[in-house]
């Protein structure tokens, strides 16, 4: 798969990429594609997986997916870690939640959920290199469904990667990803649009998570994906209420968004403000409290830079292979994220967290900095949200009830209202 990263806006800035040779940056997926299966398959709107089975079969691991019709798939593998990545149609998900839970011979983990509009992915987690020996779909039979069986056995890595076919081709991941399903015509990354200064500023909210990438999980079993979409949405329902601001959402449904397509979303709604909303968990449960984080290759504290790092995954985890950027290419993203936007979303963190503490528990060192990847817009003021701690059960509940939800987004107007007064103000001199 192709990934085309572009980056800054300027001449000046986009001379400087060119001089180092990643004006366009691809990375190219190692995978061994296992060639999809012509099935005859339904309308995926009317096929419904219904659960998911794991067995260990001593020579093999066996996994089966229940599903009420016959699909078209297609399978391919990946390395570093080591995943089986099953692709389908667009299908309804009405698997227990306990199935994501499960591990069984070599299958250490496994997600599943919306991967882009009209695909559904599947993601095993393999402890050890594997491969596919047999893939197949078995008809209905004594009271049972259509079952997509995949038998996975042990290999090395070299026969993990044997055998790879051609590497698969994709649009830039800005225009392929951010713009379907989710109602932007999004520019490519690099070009942000001029607007009147007398315009509405523009408000991006962004969900963390979302689709085949879950996000972390409550001891209830309520992923961080449902509740930053949840109170997403209560945001946005407040912020358009003040009648100020121009306010969109990354996602307004469970869908997996690429991390830079978010940034690319961002930026070509010409936004003024970018805030990624998440929800941690965490062995303790005694730990609570909201954080906002800025933007910084140094982080604050460890817990910052595990944090970071964790999200910075999320790629990775819906079954993409996004290795870290050569360092030239890294350090002209630091060099290209201005001072001044940078200054910026500090100055709004402040505002954050001011207005939080009224309404909420703070953790202590409110405001932390990491290198998140989703702040990384060069031009655009952005904080990430840490809502709470999903391992805490007093956060949890907060986080679900519609009252507390209320009242952040009530703080968030009003920090985004001392924000912008104050920039109002600046421009006036």
């Amino acid at each position: 798969m192709l990934i085309l990263v572009k980056l800054g806006s300027s001449k000046r800035n986009w001379e400087k990429v060119r001089r180092a040779g990643a004006g366009a940056l691809f990375l190219l997926l190692g995978l061994c594609v296992w060639n999809p299966l012509s099935l005859g398959a339904a309308q995926a709107a009317d096929i419904a997986a219904t659960e998911i089975r794991l067995g260990d079969h001593r020579t093999k691991t066996r996994f089966v997916l229940d599903l009420s019709d016959k699909v078209d798939f297609n399978i391919f593998t990946l390395v570093d870690p080591y995943r089986v990545v099953i692709d389908l149609p667009d299908i309804r998900w009405r698997v227990s939640k306990k199935s994501s839970r499960r591990k069984t011979g070599l299958i250490s983990g496994l997600r599943y959920g919306n991967f882009r509009p009209g695909r559904s992915r599947v993601v095993l987690d393999t402890a050890k290199p594997a491969k596919v020996s047999k893939a197949f779909l078995l008809p209905p039979a004594e009271g049972k469904r259509y079952r997509l069986v995949i038998d996975l056995v042990g290999t090395d890595r070299a026969g993990m990667l044997a055998g790879a076919s051609a590497a698969q081709s994709a649009e830039p991941a800005a225009q392929q990803e951010a713009s379907a399903g989710n109602g932007f015509q999004v520019d490519p990354p690099g070009r942000k649009p001029k607007k009147d200064r007398q315009a509405r500023k523009v408000v991006v909210i962004d969900p963390g998570h979302g689709g085949v990438d879950p996000g972390a999980t409550s001891r209830s079993g309520i992923f961080e994906k449902k509740i930053t979409l949840a109170i997403a949405k209560k945001m946005k329902q407040h912020l358009d209420s003040l009648n100020r601001y121009t306010v969109y959402l990354t996602r307004s449904s469970d869908k997996f968004i690429r991390l830079r397509d978010r940034i690319a979303i961002a930026r070509a709604k010409g936004a003024d403000l970018f805030i990624s909303l998440h929800a941690d968990a965490i062995e303790s449960r005694k730990v609570s409290g909201m954080s906002v984080y800025t933007l910084s290759e140094r982080a604050s504290d460890k817990e910052a830079e595990a944090l970071a790092e964790k999200e910075n995954k999320a790629d990775l985890i819906a079954g993409m292979d996004l290795n870290d950027n050569p360092p030239e290419v890294a350090n002209i993203l630091i060099d290209l994220a201005q001072r001044e936007s940078m200054n910026e979303s500090s100055k709004f963190a402040g505002d954050l967290v001011n207005e939080l503490r009224k309404v909420t528990k703070l953790l202590r060192r409110t405001h932390r900095f990491a290198g998140f990847a989703v702040l990384k817009a060069p031009d655009v003021p952005s904080v990430l949200v840490e809502l709470g701690f999903l391992s805490n059960p007093k956060d949890e509940k907060a986080l679900r009830s519609p009252r507390h939800q209320a009242r952040l987004a009530a703080a968030l107007g009003k920090a985004i209202d001392t924000y912008f007064e104050r920039v109002e103000q600046a421009n006036r001199y």
